[in-house]
């Protein structure tokens, strides 16, 4: 091709000026291309810069004209958003286009459900997660139910996630544990229930420890931490014996765990078997009383034998008899030595002393007191004066009771000065024994006997010490008997319960027909029960009531629950404590046999007692079902599918509109409110349309069945709840029973089916079973008086 000459473009103006336009446009897009491209290789190197200094560098950059494209995998979300991050601050943020990739997401791990519970004085609180699926609004009402002059704060949040294995029976366990603990803190998780509580004393301490673990709930570990005041002791004592029986603790006291441990220690070097008591509690009259103790212990112990009395700061160290007087010096030199400051010590090296024990020996006086098994007391031996002889009687009366103390004391004015304070420290340790004896001589008390309490040594050794004063020897050998504990000889928790459950079934506790009333036929086994918890005073139980499928469910657990109050209320009758004894109906839920024979509804028919705590019985989760039953029978507002369907009746009744039908309706929803109203006055107001001819005499009902209107003494009528033969009214105490339905709750003799339904069932009984069968109108049709029958036309 040939460019034009110059002339022709000199000649062609307007071809030249084209050419100029083209040669610029393309100068210019040469120029923008390189500029696109200098500003590409810029912001990519410089992403790339950032994104490798901040060590995000598996993040991929390319550009796209003036787009910075960020790929690759990134590592995390948190990585991807990083990145962005980045890039954004090297370039402008709108230019940043993301197409990074997240990996998969992994399996997300259910959170760890946990409840804490708090409850003190201002109220309950509950805090933490649970399963969506659990029924938080029967927790709620639950522990509103514990102490309802309290309010419950819900700060609860759930999750909807699956519920934890064992989350349901710790969460039952932790709600009997509340309710027995009125201050306390409960910690709720699937596997484990971690309680905390205060108790008012050691002995309410022991008793909620041995409740709580006495029903454990199956796979879920318990943490028990219950505290209790410390006691006061004073004064506080100690007293350690080395004898030819061995080496014990007569009486042990510490101020704390560390205190007490070094105590022990102290006492099984030097011959203590076995894990002895040593109580903590308040009056420790120095922080060195555990070093002290144990300097005495050893001291003892390299002595060989005596005692060792510690009451506050007074330390009495009594030799053994024989002792070496050098040895003797030896031991008292060092311990004196030894002793922390605000200790003083008596030491005794005792001559020997004989004790005849009958009060009329000729060596040195005694006073002699002993009692026997059956809490008789003789005093015997020497008092110095009248005077003294009427304290010491009157003290002794006062102890053990004044028709049981024998005197045959003699006066003796040479007895030396405290006797009297001698014999009245005795006499009150002997009132620690169950049976014993007590001598007093002028250098010696001595004491021995068998007890039921565990404490009685320490507490004797304590009386003796403060009684008797420093550097003062007595002598205590008191031995611990486990027929004699009244607490020891309590049964178990669990054979409380199989103890009442036994009674239940060598004879049942029975209520008259559709009521709460006992019978008092079952007088006698109440009788029983209450003995039997009188010595259960501190066994946690459940009243369940229980009925039959006879009648409607929410009707049966109302009767059920007013029944297994009526026990509890005979029970409080009968003086047994009721403070840890809860009644609650069940209904017909866990039936134990056959509904649908006679003898299966009789058994279902009952009262248990079961320990709380224990796994409850299967169907009890239906509680929350048909509380809200209750609620909606309460206010009123019967629900359109808990009334029973109305069946065929025996001739047809012309109903009248729908409206005036559910009128009807709502008018048994109020007569259905428990069993205020008298079922039978439904069964009083049937009647027979005009034009109907009634039969003489009724239809022979089908084997088995019940006459649903039996005649005024009519002793065919079906069994009632009680054993007992209702009477006519009883044997209608259901209106449903007329019609054929399921009996209201528990008639609990058996629902029959009328003639008149039987007529109804069998259309192949025409004209004279359609005739002369009675008709029967339906509670919920009353005050709907039916249009009468059309004459039939013979022709």
């Amino acid at each position: 091709m040939r460019l034009p000459r110059l002339s022709t473009l000199r000649n062609h103006p307007g071809l030249l000026t084209g050419a100029v336009f083209v040669v610029a446009a393309l100068a210019a897009m040469l120029v923008a291309w390189g500029a696109l491209k200098g500003i590409e290789t810029v912001s990519k190197s410089a992403v790339e810069r950032a994104l490798l200094l901040e060590g995000e560098d598996w993040a991929r950059v390319e550009t796209n004209g003036l787009q910075v494209i960020l790929e690759g995998a990134a590592p995390t979300e948190s990585g991807r958003f990083h990145a962005l991050s980045i890039a954004g601050k090297s370039v402008d943020a709108s230019r940043v286009i993301d197409l990074m990739q997240l990996p998969p997401p992994k399996d997300v791990t259910p959170p760890r459900f946990a409840v804490e519970i708090l409850r003190s004085e201002a109220g309950i609180s509950m805090i933490g997660l649970i399963p969506a699926a659990a029924d938080r609004e029967a927790l709620g009402e639950r522990i509103q139910q514990i102490d309802l002059a309290r309010t419950v704060t819900d700060l609860l949040e759930t999750a909807d996630y699956p519920m934890p294995e064992g989350w349901d029976t710790a969460t039952a366990f932790a709600l009997d544990a509340l309710e027995m603990l009125p201050r306390s803190k409960i910690s709720i998780r699937a596997d484990r229930v971690a309680i905390e509580a205060i108790a008012e004393s050691g002995e309410q301490k022991a008793g909620w420890e041995r409740l709580l673990r006495a029903n454990p709930p199956p796979g879920v570990r318990v943490a028990l931490d219950i505290s209790a005041p410390r006691p006061v002791i004073t004064p506080f004592t100690l007293r350690f014996t080395l004898d030819d029986e061995g080496a014990r603790f007569d009486a042990c006291t510490a101020s704390n765990e560390a205190g007490r441990n070094k105590i022990v220690a102290a006492g099984i070097a030097a011959g203590v078997t076995g894990q002895p008591e040593c109580p903590i509690g308040l009056g420790e009259p120095s922080p060195d009383w555990p070093e002290a103790a144990a300097l005495g212990i050893a001291a003892l112990h390299d002595l060989g034998g005596g005692s060792l009395t510690f009451s506050d700061a007074d330390v009495t160290l009594v030799a053994a008899e024989g002792t070496p007087q050098n040895s003797f010096d030896r031991v008292v030199g060092e311990l004196e030595t030894e002793l922390p400051d605000v200790f003083s010590l008596h030491s005794v090296l005792p001559d020997p002393v004989t004790i005849s024990g009958t009060g009329e020996s000729d060596g040195p006086p005694e006073f002699v007191a002993t009692l026997s098994p059956e809490g008789m007391v003789q005093l015997r031996g020497r008092v110095a004066d009248e005077q003294e002889r009427t304290i010491t009687e009157s003290f002794a009366r006062a102890h053990f009771g004044s028709q049981k103390v024998y005197a045959a004391m003699r006066l003796d004015p040479e007895l030396p000065r405290g006797w009297s304070v001698r014999t009245l420290a005795a006499l009150e340790a002997l009132s620690h024994l169950a049976n014993g004896s007590v001598v007093v001589q002028p250098r010696v008390v001595d004491v021995r006997g068998a007890t039921g309490d565990t404490g009685a040594s320490a507490e004797i050794s304590r009386v003796l010490s403060n009684k008797l004063g420093e550097a003062e020897d007595f002598r205590v050998n008191v031995r611990y008997e486990e027929a004699l504990d009244p607490v020891a000889g309590l049964p178990t928790p669990q054979e409380c319960a199989a103890e009442i459950n036994a009674a239940l079934t060598e004879s049942k506790i029975t209520f008259s027909p559709g009521s709460a009333e006992i019978e008092s036929s079952s007088a006698r086994t109440v009788d029983k029960i209450a003995e039997i918890l009188k010595t259960c005073p501190d066994v946690a139980m459940e009243i369940g009531g229980y009925t039959d499928s006879q009648g409607r469910e929410e009707m049966n657990k109302a009767l059920s629950q007013r029944r297994a109050d009526s026990v509890l209320s005979a029970l409080l009758a009968r003086r047994v404590l009721t403070t840890n004894l809860t009644a609650f109906g069940y209904g017909e839920d866990n039936p134990i046999a056959d509904n649908d024979t006679e003898e299966g509804r009789e058994a279902n028919r009952r009262i248990e007692f079961r320990l709380i705590g224990d796994e409850p019985a299967e169907g009890e989760a239906a509680e929350t079902e048909t509380q809200d039953d209750a609620e909606t029978e309460d206010t009123g507002e019967a629900d359109d599918e808990e009334i029973a369907p109305i069946r065929p009746l025996a001739r047809p009744v012309d109903l009248v509109e729908e409206a005036d039908r559910e009128a009807g309706d709502a008018e048994v929803a109020d007569t259905a409110d428990g069993e205020g109203s008298d079922p039978a006055d439904a069964t009083e107001t049937d009647a027979t349309p005009q034009g109907t001819e009634v039969p003489d005499s009724e239809p022979t009902p089908d084997e088995g069945d019940a006459d649903s209107t039996p005649d005024e003494g009519d002793e065919d009528a079906a069994p009632g709840d009680g054993d007992e033969d209702p009477t006519p009214d009883e044997a209608s105490e259901d209106p449903a029973d007329a019609t054929g339905q399921e009996a209201d709750p528990e008639t609990d003799g058996e629902a029959s089916d009328t003639p008149a339904q039987d007529a109804a069932e069998d259309p192949g009984d025409a004209g004279e079973a359609e005739t002369d069968a009675p008709v029967v109108v339906h509670p919920e049709l009353e005050g709907i008086r039916p249009q009468p029958r059309p004459a039939r036309d013979d022709g």
